[in-house]
């Protein structure tokens, strides 16, 4: 079955940002432009844009154009988790995936990082210790941290599996009720020491351990019935 000219379109215009090597936040052409370029209607250019934005791979910014989206393709909720009612459930799964993939990210970041990537995954652990230390809600930079080590990974792979890394840290902050305050200080400056000093085993066994930690606490939820 043959697709839609919608799609079509669609497709054409993902061609070109790639052909283009375009980067997230860069401005697409307007929709005249693109519909002389592919030689289609302005109405069928619209569509596709609507379709593509609701891809997440292009937003619109009124007054200043089409732009390619900052987490290109990727949606915020992939697996649909938003729906699953059983969240202590949900926390428990999604740490045991954390077991099976981030120490592995974390050994492969200690062989890939650049000193550049070393230094703002320190000014990331700096940043989450002092919001903790002031008591001050961490869950957006601790996320942060645990991207940056991804990316550190130089595997691009792992860029599409951070927003599900990203709701399990989410789950496992509320889930623990920010308890483990002292263990994430010191399991994110084990991880960052041997990232830096390329201590490959010794950058997986501190991610086990950071999630170690995380999931220690969530059995005791269980077996303690604090839910």
């Amino acid at each position: 079955m043959s697709k839609l000219l919608g799609d079509q379109v669609s497709d054409q215009i993902i061609k070109l940002i790639i052909d283009n090597d375009c980067k997230p936040g860069d401005k697409i052409p307007n929709e005249y432009e693109l519909a002389e370029k592919l030689n289609v209607s302005r109405s069928t250019v619209r569509e596709a844009i609507k379709a593509l934005v609701s891809r997440n791979i292009l937003e619109i910014r009124r007054g200043s154009g089409t732009f390619i989206c900052e987490n290109c393709g990727i949606s915020e909720d992939p697996l649909g988790l938003i729906f699953i009612k059983d969240k202590l459930k949900l926390a428990k799964d999604l740490l045991e995936i954390r077991f099976m993939i981030e120490p592995k990210i974390a050994s492969l970041a200690a062989t890939n990082a650049t000193e550049e990537d070393i230094q703002k995954l320190e000014e990331l652990c700096d940043k989450v210790d002092e919001l903790i230390l002031k008591g001050e809600p961490h869950m957006d930079v601790d996320i942060e941290y645990h991207k940056e080590i991804a990316k550190c990974s130089k595997n691009i792979v792992t860029a599409q599996l951070i927003p599900i890394i990203n709701k399990s840290i989410s789950l496992c902050i509320d889930m623990t009720n920010r308890k483990l305050l002292k263990e994430t200080i010191e399991t994110h400056r084990d991880i960052l020491k041997c990232i830096k000093n390329r201590d490959v085993n010794g950058a997986y066994d501190a991610m086990y351990l950071h999630l170690v930690y995380n999931r220690k606490h969530i059995d005791s939820i269980v077996e303690n019935d604090e839910i």
